[in-house]
């Protein structure tokens, strides 16, 4: 048998699958997750080699936010916003003093402020300020705007105040600051902020082939980018050019997500890396990658018009479900998403990281509303 035979052999693809169901499971996992890091954050990761939480994680703990607000009324139960309040007071507590959000999780040794967490943050800010109506949530939202336009350089790419747990310093997929920087704007009533967001997305513009393919695109492998960094850039370039009325972002997001879709399996799975002609990279596939491009084919079919991009998100979707444990008496793995499937993939290999998670709910629901 074949290496990839015995790859697509491992696949759970003809299992029943109950997108409900799973969306449930994938929400109570996430609360599992926040009530491990006990400060009101959710851990990272669950380490299954490990058998233990990660610590709590600023940067995704901030996008979870609006997830559990949007849970809270999908599902009808106060708690899932009772729990994203406390993420949101907690992220206020934590912000560092110049406005901006540490990098890594709060069990690493160095702080220091990094543009893509900052970035992360201000969404579960914006969204609380405005479930809320908290003016602790609009300052700190503010304050760290203002931290990311000071911050970039004058042509719209960032390129101080990298991640030191990312190999490279320059990165399109800061789009997706830029993604929520337009949302400040919107929100706050401030134009700086979305054209702050423009230029980003213009530099990054520059930074794409013919056929698409970005430059400066992972976080270790700039030749063979991540599926999950493919996406925030992708997603990034494709919302600020909703919020600012930029046809030109919108046809180049979607250029990018035709060429993904272009690589996608039958059972819905994606390569976890793909190279500079969209040809598989890894044999592996990064869920986290497959529920964030299922989110952006389901925008690109609201935002067109256009439902020929619905079966390709409903395929990852599908895909993921297929891969969800229900069952498993091991709460760090029951309902939650892995890194990679198979779990020993090279994406946070043996792993359950909470933003496959929250993506993969995003993705759910996107689909659960139209359908």
């Amino acid at each position: 048998m074949s290496v990839v035979s015995r790859f697509l052999s491992r696949h759970p693809a003809g299992r029943p699958v109950d997108a409900r169901r799973g969306l449930h499971a994938a929400a109570e996992w996430l609360a599992r997750a926040q009530d491990a890091s006990g400060c009101g954050g959710v851990s990272a990761c669950y380490d299954t080699a490990k058998g233990q939480w990660a610590g709590a994680y600023p940067e995704t703990t901030g996008y979870i936010i609006p997830t559990f607000f949007r849970y809270a009324a999908f599902s009808g139960q106060g708690e899932w916003r009772e729990r994203a309040i406390h993420m949101a007071e907690w992220e206020t507590e934590i912000q560092l003093a110049d406005g901006g959000v540490r990098a890594g999780t709060m069990d690493a040794k160095q702080v220091v402020p990094t543009i893509f967490n900052t970035g992360q943050v201000l969404f579960g800010w914006l969204c609380a300020w405005r479930q809320t109506g908290d003016t602790r949530f609009r300052n700190s939202a503010t304050r760290a705007a203002d931290w990311l336009v000071a911050a970039q350089d004058a042509d719209g790419a960032w390129r101080r105040h990298a991640s030191p747990f990312a190999a490279h310093g320059l990165n399109t997929y800061n789009t997706r600051v830029a993604f929520a920087l337009a949302k400040a704007g919107d929100a706050l009533g401030e134009r700086r902020y979305l054209d702050a967001a423009v230029r980003n997305v213009e530099w990054a513009i520059t930074q794409m082939h013919p056929n698409g393919w970005l430059e400066n695109n992972d976080l270790e492998d700039n030749s063979r980018p991540l599926t999950h960094t493919i996406a925030y850039a992708t997603r990034g370039i494709l919302e600020t050019g909703l919020i600012a009325a930029k046809t030109a972002f919108v046809d180049a997001a979607a250029r990018v997500a035709r060429q993904v879709a272009g690589s996608q399996r039958s059972d819905g799975a994606l390569p976890g890396r793909l190279d500079a002609n969209w040809r598989s990279a890894a044999r592996w596939s990064c869920a986290t990658g497959n529920a964030q491009m299922a989110i952006i084919w389901q925008r690109l079919a609201a935002e067109t018009g256009d439902a020929s991009w619905k079966p390709a998100a409903e395929k990852a979707n599908r895909f993921n479900l297929a891969i969800q444990d229900l069952v498993s008496e091991d709460p760090g793995r029951r309902g939650g998403i892995p890194g990679s499937h198979p779990l020993k993939g090279h994406y946070m290999k043996h792993r359950y990281p909470n933003w496959a998670a929250k993506f993969f709910m995003d993705a759910l629901m996107l689909q659960l509303e139209v359908g």
